[in-house]
């Protein structure tokens, strides 16, 4: 069946890792069954929203290869709000409540402190017109419950199966403030009405709200939708993942990291299944390999490092021609394919090129500890031209009359030619070097 999904970010910050992958899963779910996907920007929070924090979470999905087949803003839905939350005051699923911040935080004090569960008294239900007036006189504005009946709350969830809460045992969620303003719960519930959602996506620590949803979605008329609530990322040694670590969030990532986003897609549509944490190649790779079925229930645990390796694999398979453009915008234009199968194997990030292209066309710092040997390899430095060939010719050469082998041989030379410790294979480096740049460097010490 065609899924109709949504992803609802707030812009009140940039979007973090955590909600990339739920924007990620979700999206590859809708794309299985060929359904359409809802980009709904919950800005409801004028003071905390910032249009920066919108243009960046645009930004960020289409780093990510995720489009969006509508988009919504829920500040342009108030006067909806508005009018399908009376329909629930006519019908008495929404209270009026006048208790203040203090006085709510006693009560949980006080039941907590008796060993209860700080569930919500209904003792709003009971006031007396007096009272209300009383309560009005004062200044004091209410905030609104929505009324929860007291009966099992069940579902079969695509992730963590049957799910059972009972109302008794929760709280009345708030879901007018004071000001008048609806919060999440209310306005999310109307808008997946209005918009025909099938299936929600979220992170399990919205379970509890989930149950008091579906009555919602009763209360209004409604069927509720289907559910998948994933397990939240934590970090490498298992900690929280907390949202406002600058480094985890996407634009971070995407603007000074240098990663592939298909790194990042391949590990965020893998983690926390049973499949194994693999380059994936496409969108479309993606799309094909996902199943719910394989989520589990156990903690995932984010680890940056399996990111940049995702990503050193991709760029490993990478032809020439997927690179050449963005190279030339590099600043690395006269790259060939010889070149670039040289050093593909010795990169992490595409922006590594750049030190290997320093190596191959210079100036380069020679690391040179004896002069001696150094300039013996300058004297056996094969005439041109050069073939793949060149280099065990030389090697040979420098060992017959130096009885110098292995590392001691190579690594003096690897240092005096590229200056690093590291790198592509000599027999390949030699040609893109070349011999006038190879002597002048093994001679700068003379």
């Amino acid at each position: 069946m065609s899924a109709a999904t949504r992803f609802a970010p707030s812009p009140t910050g940039f979007l973090h890792i955590g909600n990339a992958r739920t924007a990620l899963i979700t999206w590859l779910y809708v794309r299985k069954t060929g359904g359409t996907f809802l980009l709904r920007i919950d800005d409801t929070d004028v003071e905390r929203s910032r249009d920066e924090c919108t243009e960046a979470i645009f930004e960020d999905l289409k780093w990510l290869g995720l489009d969006w087949d509508r988009l919504e803003y829920q500040s342009k839905r108030l006067d909806r709000y508005e009018e399908a939350i009376k329909t629930l005051k006519d019908s008495g699923r929404i209270y009026r409540c006048y208790e203040t911040p203090e006085e709510l935080a006693l009560k949980r004090k006080s039941l907590l402190g008796r060993g209860l569960p700080p569930i919500y008294d209904r003792a709003s239900l009971s006031l007396s017109d007096e009272k209300i007036a009383a309560y009005e006189k004062e200044g004091r504005k209410p905030h609104w419950r929505f009324k929860l009946l007291h009966e099992p709350i069940t579902w079969t969830d695509d992730v963590r199966g049957d799910v059972a809460f009972d109302g008794a045992t929760m709280s009345d969620p708030v879901v007018l403030r004071e000001d008048g303003t609806p919060l999440y719960h209310i306005c999310s519930v109307i808008d997946d009405i209005d918009f025909g959602i099938t299936h929600i996506v979220r992170g399990e620590d919205h379970v509890a709200n989930t149950a008091c949803h579906i009555q919602m979605f009763e209360a209004f008329g409604a069927k509720p939708p289907g559910f998948a609530h994933i397990t939240l990322l934590s970090g490498k040694e298992g900690e929280k993942l907390s949202k406002r670590i600058g480094s985890l969030n996407l634009r971070d990532l995407r603007e000074t990291t240098g990663l592939e986003p298909m790194a990042l897609v391949s590990l965020l549509s893998r983690i926390g299944t049973s499949d194994p944490i693999e380059a994936v190649e496409t969108l479309d790779e993606a799309i094909a390999n996902f199943d719910f079925s394989k989520f589990s229930r156990s903690l995932p645990k984010f680890n940056i490092e399996d990111v940049y390796r995702l990503n050193a694999k991709i760029l490993h398979g990478l032809a020439f021609d997927d690179v050449k453009d963005r190279l030339a915008a590099m600043g690395v234009t006269d790259a060939d394919e010889a070149f670039w199968l040289t050093v593909r194997p010795n990169i992490e990030k595409l922006s590594d090129v750049k030190e290997w292209w320093q190596v191959a066309n210079g100036p380069v710092e020679p690391v040179i500890e004896d002069t001696e040997f150094a300039a013996v390899a300058a004297e056996l430095l094969p005439q041109t031209p050069w073939t793949e060939e060149t280099w065990m010719e030389w090697a040979n050469a420098i060992k017959e009359k130096t009885g110098r082998k292995g590392k001691d041989l190579f690594m003096p030379l690897r240092a005096a030619i590229t200056g690093q410790n590291h790198g592509p294979e000599l027999k390949d480096l030699l040609l893109l070097i070349g011999r006038d740049r190879v002597l002048k460097r093994l001679q700068s010490a003379a």
